[in-house]
C-alpha cells in the first residue's frame, strides 16, 4: 500500500515513518510536509529502507494541495499537530477523498468533532483511527484491559508520566532543531488552560485542568496525579459508560505542576499565548520559576503511583474491585516523547495495513485496535516492556 505520511519530518512523524518502513504491506511512503526540504532530509536518513520513498510539499491548510496528495494514497498517516488546529480538516479531507486514516490526536476538542464524522466516514467506506499514540493510544488499550475484568465500571482513569524520575519521559526536549517549541509543547499549553473534558457522575463535563486526583491502587500504590485535557475521557465515556468519574492524568512532580499552574494562570489571563507559554516551558524563566517554587508546597506528590497506567473501579462478581493495568520496563519506549508516540502509532498503522482494523467509521483505539496483538508487537519493538494487571477488592 501507499502511505502518505503527513508531518513525517516532525519529531513523532520521524519515528513513526522509520518504524513504518519495516512493516509488511508498505509499498511506498510519501513523506509530506510544508517544508519539503525537511521531508527530503528524512528520506536521505532512511536511504537503506526497502520501501520506495519520495518527498512532497503539502500544506494541510491548502485544501486543493491536501486533496491532491490524499487522492494518490491508500492510507494517510497524520502526525501534523497541534490537532486542535489541524486535525479536523485533515480527517475531513481523508473522508472526502476516501482515504483510510490514522493519527495521534491528543486534543479533546477536535476528538469530539472527529467522532461526529463517523457517519460520513462509514458512508465513504473510510476507516479512521484517531488518537493512536501513547496518551491517547496505549492508555486507551490499558483501559480496555481493566474494563474487561469488571462486570460494571464506576470510575476509569488513565495516566502518563511527565517528569517522574526513571520513567524516561523527563528526558523529552520540548524544542525543535530551530529552537522553537515543538507542536506537542503548544498542545500541552492548550490542555492545561481554559477547561478540559472529564467525566463526572457518568456525564461528560468541562472543568479547569490541573485538578488533583488521589488514587489508592492495587499493590499498595498510592499518590496524587493531575488532570489534563487529553481525549481519553471523551472516548472512554462513549465506549464503556463509566457511572462515576473518568479523567486523564499527569503523573508529575510538585515543582513541575506548580510551574504549569503559573503558566495556566497567565494563559487564562491573556498574558501568554499557547506559543509563548510553550517557549517558556521549554526554557523556564527565573521569575516564573520563583513563583512556582512558592506554590509547589500546595501540590501533592505522585507517591508510589506507576508512571504509565490505567485504573478502573467497579463491580466484579458482586464485589467492589479495583483493576490496575500498568507498564513495566518502559525505558526504551519513554526515552523521548517521539518514541513514546511514534512507535505505537506505527503499530496501529500495521493493523490498518493488514486488515485487522477495517470497519468503516471513526474509531478510538479501544474500539478498533486488537490490544493483545498491539501489546505483543510493542513488547517486541520496545523490549523489555510488559503489561502487568493487578486486582484488589
Amino acid at each position: 500500500m501507499k502511505i502518505l505520511a503527513l508531518g513525517g519530518p516532525g519529531a513523532m512523524g520521524r519515528v513513526a515513518v522509520r518504524v513504518a518502513t519495516g512493516l509488511p504491506g508498505v509499498r511506498e511512503i510519501v513523506v509530506a510536509d510544508r517544508d519539503v526540504e525537511a521531508a527530503r532530509r528524512l528520506i536521505r536518513e532512511l536511504a537503506d529502507s526497502r520501501v520506495r520513498m519520495s518527498a512532497r510539499k503539502v500544506d494541510v491548510t491548502d485544501e486543493a494541495e491536501l486533496d491532491a496528495a490524499l487522492n494518490e494514497a491508500d492510507i494517510v498517516f497524520n502526525t501534523v499537530g497541534p490537532y486542535y488546529r489541524f486535525g479536523l480538516g485533515v480527517l475531513r479531507a481523508a473522508i472526502r477523498t476516501r482515504t483510510h486514516y490514522i493519527d495521534i490526536c491528543d486534543d479533546w476538542e477536535p476528538t469530539l468533532q472527529m467522532l461526529d464524522l463517523d457517519a460520513d466516514a462509514r458512508a465513504a467506506g473510510v476507516c479512521a483511527v484517531i488518537g493512536m499514540g501513547a496518551s491517547p493510544g496505549i492508555s486507551n488499550l490499558l483501559a480496555a484491559r481493566t474494563v474487561a475484568r469488571l462486570d460494571t465500571v464506576t470510575d476509569l482513569y488513565t495516566a502518563w508520566p511527565v517528569d517522574v524520575p526513571g520513567s524516561g519521559a523527563e528526558e523529552t526536549d520540548l524544542r525543535g532543531p530551530d529552537g522553537r517549541p515543538i507542536a506537542a509543547a503548544v498542545h500541552l499549553m492548550q490542555q492545561i488552560s481554559g477547561t478540559v473534558a472529564v467525566v463526572s457522575s457518568g456525564e461528560l463535563v468541562q472543568q479547569p485542568p490541573l485538578q488533583p486526583v488521589t488514587l489508592t491502587l492495587p499493590g499498595g500504590r498510592k499518590g496524587t496525579a493531575y488532570t489534563v485535557g487529553h481525549p481519553e475521557p471523551v472516548t472512554l465515556q462513549r465506549s464503556y459508560r463509566p457511572e462515576g468519574d473518568s479523567a486523564n492524568l499527569m503523573v508529575i512532580t510538585p515543582g513541575t505542576v506548580a510551574y504549569m499552574d503559573v503558566l495556566r494562570r497567565e494563559i487564562d489571563g491573556g498574558r501568554l499565548t499557547n506559543e509563548t507559554a510553550a517557549t517558556d516551558l521549554a526554557k523556564p524563566s527565573m521569575r516564573r520559576a520563583m513563583r512556582a517554587a512558592v506554590r509547589a508546597v500546595k501540590f501533592k506528590t505522585p507517591g508510589s503511583l506507576p508512571p504509565f497506567f490505567a485504573a478502573a473501579r467497579g463491580i466484579k462478581d458482586g464485589r467492589p474491585t479495583t483493576i490496575l493495568a500498568h507498564l513495566t520496563g518502559t525505558a526504551a519506549l519513554m526515552k523521548g516523547m517521539a518514541e513514546a508516540t511514534g512507535i505505537p502509532a506505527a503499530l496501529g498503522l500495521a493493523q490498518l495495513l493488514d486488515g485487522t482494523v477495517s470497519r468503516p467509521g471513526v474509531h478510538p483505539p479501544e474500539t478498533a485496535i486488537d490490544s493483545d496483538r498491539f501489546f505483543a508487537d510493542l513488547a517486541e519493538r520496545a523490549k523489555p516492556i510488559a503489561v502487568v494487571i493487578e486486582e484488589a477488592s
